[in-house]
């Protein structure tokens, strides 16, 4: 419920106000938003038509490259469009749609790498019954958990957000509606709604870094018993992994579990986990993944046949 919401949109001071510098900005993030959904759709339609991509770590690989192409939607558009606009305005619904669908897919990302992580474990830890404990209705249990958990997540957010009385200003130091900048704007005290929301992104960001190292500590014990040409694939897998946990994990960690302070490199490592992170993320799993490349290969080439036949 609002109380005294006098404010119906606010001003984003964005990242820079040289005109100049907006044209690069803008051109930037386009490119970059197209090659996310470019490179996050190759991977959710090779996985889909492939036989071969059939196991659990596909199967989570599918929905983190989803919720890749949602996070990244849920900012790029808006942001290209803002870079043009000599004044960039966002109603209020439109700022807590922003936050809510920011947060829902940003958590959700969290829950799948998290998940990948659980999914690797018992493949290197339990190798003969991997495919009967992670088996389909496991993994699709487990990924409605995490679109769940995100919902809850994000739901907690708007909700300790719309009790705050909004008087004016109305100026927001960002880019774009994000929790810690609208919190300074709020005409109340926000030490405990602050504190509460630091409390719920910090326990998914501690549960998720517990359960990833000690996923990882296992692997890594497990690994020993393990043949070289063994050792080898596994931590290949894993250090793609691990590289997509730290791009995205370590700057979230950063700006969602400390008090509501802001500094001035905060909007620079917005930009680097919800623009590039997802543009890095099919880069990381396509190029260090022979199985991906070769499904790839084949769906190519058989697209290439289709089109010489007709």
């Amino acid at each position: 419920m609002l109380l005294n919401n006098n404010v119906t949109e606010f001003i984003l001071l964005g990242l820079t106000q040289d005109p100049v510098k907006k044209k690069i900005l803008f051109v930037f993030f386009l490119l970059s938003y197209l090659g996310t959904l470019l490179g996050n759709s190759l991977i959710i339609v090779t996985i889909k038509t492939s036989r071969a991509l059939g196991s659990p770590m596909y199967f989570f690989l599918f929905y983190l490259s989803l919720s890749d192409t949602c996070f990244c939607t849920a900012i790029a558009p808006r942001v290209i469009a803002d870079a043009l606009q000599k004044t960039i305005t966002i109603s209020f619904s439109d700022c807590i749609i922003q936050i809510f669908s920011f947060h829902l897919f940003g958590c959700l990302e969290v829950l799948i790498l998290m998940l990948m992580a659980v999914d690797r474990c018992v493949a290197i830890c339990k190798p003969l019954h991997y495919m009967s404990i992670m088996n389909r209705r496991v993994c699709s249990v487990l990924v409605a958990l995490a679109w769940v958990a995100s919902g809850v997540h994000s739901s907690v957010q708007i909700f300790l957000t719309l009790r705050l009385p909004f008087c004016g200003p109305n100026v927001i130091d960002h880019y774009l509606c994000d929790l810690h900048p609208l919190l300074k704007l709020a005409c109340t005290d926000t030490y405990v709604t602050n504190l509460l929301l630091v409390s719920n992104s910090g326990a998914l960001c501690i549960m998720s870094f517990v359960v990833l190292m000690f996923s990882y500590v296992i692997i890594l014990h497990s690994l020993r018993n393990h043949s070289a040409e063994g050792r080898r694939k596994a931590l290949s897998t894993c250090i793609s992994h691990i590289t997509v946990v730290i791009l995205f994990f370590v700057p979230c960690t950063f700006i969602y579990t400390r008090p509501a302070t802001t500094f001035s490199m905060d909007k620079m490592i917005t930009v680097f986990y919800t623009i590039g992170t997802p543009l890095l993320n099919p880069l990381i799993y396509t190029l260090r993944n022979a199985e991906v490349k070769n499904a790839m290969r084949k769906l190519w080439s058989k697209k290439l046949i289709s089109d010489n036949q007709r």
